[in-house]
């Protein structure tokens, strides 16, 4: 298991932050905030898939005034996006929100921050400091040139002092940019500077597949060295889509185990059955089952035995049949049509046993 980066550590409503908690899956609404219904039925989808936290855009008082609502029906802890108007900021507070992501420096004066410090610091609401290769105060790009790690860095630890001068530590930190090498440099450094939890994302990360190997190597590769307390994967997408490559993600370093890891190889010239339906067709029913294991759908005789026989379950197909596999062992050869019924029954057998 890999070592985690130590952290001061808080709650995010019912969700611990920080390295003494596991890494939580975080995502953003795309509804009109100010429909409170939808606001709440997407919420809930969400947190039937997986996702810990949510935040939602605030733009305007409207919005603000709808916190209260969102918050009394959502299954999953609030944070309000915050930007400029720090009397938002005080709504949103005064309307249950259980975080905030603001920057203070373009709140305004330090009279506004500190009203929203105090408040904040009596109901133990943490606040994100959300830095942006994209949006750096025009001082530090003049300084630096251009977006930098260590422009970001500069920016976030001005934000960083500012809340420190007010006694207030209930912070978590991100650096984001759409450049994966710019935000993977920008965490490294920080993460040396500050004790806070980090929230990882590579921001404006593009559509589902691009977005997702963006994200996938960015914020895996800092998961993998012990960086990072909440996710995000931003996909211009359904949110949904997020939850599932933040759970992959996280599925992959280890760091959860609900649900189902298939194992399939890729297709060559020595696959002899049809690998890419069979897999298609397990994952579609294995979906929906959430306690923790390895499938895995071979194709050959090559690496396939091997592979199946790792898996807590699994089928290695060759020539339209193929050879059942239970917890290492071989338990009968099928007919390649009868293969994903065989597996399914063995998996319906250990759903009843955990249940």
């Amino acid at each position: 298991m890999m070592k985690r980066r130590k952290t001061k550590n808080f709650f995010i409503g019912t969700v611990g932050c920080g390295h003494l908690y596991p890494v939580s899956i975080q995502s953003m609404t795309n509804t009109d905030t100010r429909n409170a219904r939808e606001t709440v039925a997407q919420i809930q989808k969400l947190a039937e898939l997986g996702c810990a936290l949510v935040r939602v855009a605030v733009p305007d008082r409207e919005a603000a005034e709808s916190l209260r609502e969102i918050v009394s029906f959502s299954p999953l802890p609030v944070i309000a996006d915050i930007h400029f108007d720090y009397k938002l900021a005080m709504l949103a507070l005064k309307n249950g929100v259980h975080g905030l992501r603001l920057n203070p420096g373009n709140i305004g004066a330090k009279w506004k921050v500190k009203e929203i410090v105090k408040v904040a610091q009596e109901r133990k609401i943490p606040i994100r400091i959300g830095v942006n290769s994209g949006s750096l105060e025009k001082n530090l790009l003049e300084k630096y040139g251009k977006p930098t790690a260590l422009a970001m860095v500069d920016s976030a630890l001005g934000h960083i002092h500012l809340l420190e001068e007010m006694a207030f530590d209930l912070i978590k930190v991100s650096l984001k940019s759409s450049q994966v090498p710019l935000m993977l440099e920008a965490y490294r450094r920080i993460a040396e500077e500050i004790p806070y939890p980090l929230h990882l994302g590579v921001t404006e990360a593009g559509l589902l597949e691009t977005g997702v190997v963006k994200s996938a190597i960015g914020i895996g590769t800092l998961l993998a060295e012990g960086i990072g307390d909440t996710i995000r994967v931003s996909l211009t997408s359904d949110p949904v889509q997020e939850i599932k490559a933040a759970k992959e993600i996280l599925r992959a370093l280890g760091l959860i185990k609900e649900g189902v890891e298939i194992i399939s190889c890729p297709t060559c010239g020595r696959c002899e059955i049809d690998l890419v339906s069979l897999a298609e067709e397990i994952e579609r029913k294995l979906r929906d089952v959430k306690i923790p294991l390895k499938v895995a759908v071979m194709g050959c005789v090559v690496n396939g035995p091997g592979e199946a026989q790792e898996a807590d379950l699994g089928i290695a197909g060759g020539k339209g049949e193929g050879l059942l596999f239970v917890k290492g062992e071989i338990k009968k050869k099928l007919p390649e049509g009868q293969l994903v019924q065989a597996l399914w029954e063995e998996i319906e057998k250990i759903i009843k046993e955990n249940n």
